[in-house]
């Protein structure tokens, strides 16, 4: 079977991330959503959180699943048995960052291979701290994230904030 992997945070999933593994769902057999487990983060959902938001948004496409991990993606990898990541490039900054732990990965696996898409030009300026920084301030966040999370995320951002 062709797996592949798309690994990252989502804290929120965006409407970026969804194309990607919407498009990724395409190419390959089997898609597994990664969300990674970074203790020294602090995000505003908790991986739980994060993982059941991804379920929510991609439950009508059958080849996707959703796994939280936590330390190197490569050992998850191996775990798992999957040999591609698909990681989204936004701009010339994405890839900066993206060919370098891509490099990386391939010191530590030479098996594995990273494979970038581009985002669309809808998708293009789309964060995940930028859709928080819009919902935190009472912005719309309608279309930068799939719609229904859009109650999740608002109602978090106003628990999180109610004292202020």
């Amino acid at each position: 079977m062709n797996t592949a992997i798309c690994p990252g945070s989502f804290d929120p999933i965006t409407n970026g991330h969804l194309d990607i593994i919407n498009r990724s769902a395409k190419v390959f057999d089997e898609v597994v959503v990664g969300v990674l487990i970074n203790p020294e983060k602090k995000g505003l959902f908790n991986v739980d959180e994060r993982v059941e938001l991804i379920k929510k948004v991609v439950k009508n496409i059958p080849n996707v699943r959703v796994e939280s991990f936590s330390g190197l993606l490569i050992d998850f990898m191996k775990k798992k048995h999957i040999k591609v990541i698909v990681k989204g490039l936004r701009a010339v900054s994405d890839f900066e960052y993206e060919f370098q732990m891509s490099v990386m990965n391939k010191k530590l696996d030479p098996d594995i291979e990273t494979v970038f898409m581009m985002s669309s030009a809808m998708n293009s300026f789309l964060s995940s701290s930028s859709v928080k920084q819009v919902a935190m301030f009472g912005g719309c966040i309608k279309g930068l994230v799939p719609e229904e999370i859009i109650p999740d995320i608002i109602e978090k951002i106003n628990g999180m904030y109610k004292n202020y």
